[in-house]
């Protein structure tokens, strides 16, 4: 079976037309329920504990008392349950824009190289790293495309080793058995203890960004508002 012309180009106007409606659904449902006191939080897989645990402290003390309900999901999955009124905040590398959205850097935290060429735990330069071999996980949380545009942006060749690891965890057990690099925010080690080397471009020390993204037309705007500057104030 193969698709007709005809639904080749209906069936994207639908799907789209679908979405739209689930929004205006769920949006309705929040305005006509305004006392729901639950605000519904997305989270990259790449958000360290330390960031949820500063967006519980922030729901606190908002003037209205709330519950923060998580979610865990890729990146795509955020950014669609935010669009269709699923999510009415979602916390993720700064890699992707959603134009029609507000945003706002929360937190920044340092990027580490694992791999065996890291046990004297002396800092690499990014020119350096062209040389080496990365593992990446499967485009999902950010992670790849950060790894992606941070060389492409720098000019640096990106030599990637042909598998996927699935974690955080198997990149640092393949990167230990020699298969390649990995790059990895600090607070995602699984340990302090993990051979790990400083990120560093031309001196300066490689950076990852984590935003909040919001509907600027969500019931909840305010209080999103006040907790986005809440989580920004307190990094």
């Amino acid at each position: 079976m193969t698709q007709t012309a005809f639904g080749s180009r209906v069936l994207p106007l639908t799907e789209r037309a679908v979405t739209a409606l689930d929004a205006v659904t769920a949006e309705a449902r929040r305005l006509t329920e305004p006392d729901d006191p639950k605000i519904r939080m997305g989270v990259s897989p790449l958000i360290g504990p330390h960031l949820v645990g500063r967006a519980f402290a922030a729901v606190r003390d908002l003037p209205t008392p709330r519950d923060l309900v998580l979610r865990e999901a890729n990146m795509q999955d955020l950014r669609d349950g935010l669009q269709a009124g699923q999510l009415d905040l979602i916390l993720i590398p700064a890699v992707t824009a959603m134009p029609r959205f507000e945003h706002r850097v929360i937190d920044v935290e340092p990027v580490v190289i694992v791999g065996t060429t890291a046990d004297d735990g002396t800092s690499l330069e990014l020119t350096e790293a062209g040389n080496q071999q990365f593992i990446l996980v499967p485009e999902a949380c950010g992670l790849a495309t950060f790894t992606t545009q941070l060389f492409h942006a720098n000019e640096v060749p990106l030599h990637t080793y042909p598998g996927e690891a699935a974690s955080y965890r198997v990149l640092e057990e393949w990167a230990a058995l020699g298969l390649g690099s990995a790059m990895l925010p600090q607070s995602r080690l699984t340990s302090p203890t993990v051979p790990h080397r400083p990120l560093l471009n031309a001196g300066r020390e490689v950076q990852i960004s984590f935003e909040a993204v919001w509907n600027p037309d969500s019931a909840l705007h305010t209080d999103l508002t006040l907790l986005v500057q809440q989580l920004s104030a307190s990094r």
